[in-house]
């Protein structure tokens, strides 16, 4: 388990980033053989990101049947998408050849491309969680002690007072 952090603390990310949301909802619970695999093909494609980082995947979060994930960029999100030879094209032609739009497993997803200063976190007491795990975490002081200030960052010609 990861260690806590007894400090607010803030998260800061150089340039442009992807944060994508995606999941699965379990509609027949009976029909195994329908949303295993779909269940199964996550964790395939997370241990496959994190071992290329080359591919843009900066790290991800998963709870409940929801993925939460950070990318360098959407370019380099869609390229993983539609890689033939990685694990995610497969999977999803798996899915629309079992599934489709059959009712029996739900899949979603949403992408947010952020550009450079316009988000804002904050962890107080907390492990490295979310954009924090993946971005560089720096004390939630200065121009980063208010959300209006860690938003407003970027107009700051010096982050450190």
């Amino acid at each position: 388990m990861a260690a806590i952090i007894n400090q607010r603390m803030a998260a800061k990310i150089e340039g442009d980033f992807v944060v994508f949301l995606i999941g699965m909802r379990i509609n027949q619970f009976w029909k195994i053989h329908k949303w295993l695999p779909v269940a199964l093909a996550m964790p395939r494609m997370l241990k496959e990101l994190a071992a290329k980082p080359e591919s843009g995947f900066l790290g991800y979060e998963s709870s409940g049947g929801t993925s939460i994930q950070y990318w360098r960029s959407f370019e380099h999100l869609e390229r993983y998408a539609k890689d033939k030879d990685g694990q995610h094209y497969p999977a999803w032609r798996a899915f629309n050849r079992a599934i489709r739009s059959n009712g029996d497993v739900g899949i979603w997803h949403e992408t947010y491309v952020i550009t450079a200063g316009n988000y804002e976190t904050v962890y107080n007491n907390m492990p490295p969680r979310g954009l924090g795990k993946v971005a560089e975490l720096v004390p939630a002081a200065g121009v980063y002690e208010s959300a209006g200030g860690r938003l407003r960052r970027g107009a700051h010609k010096d982050e450190t007072t």
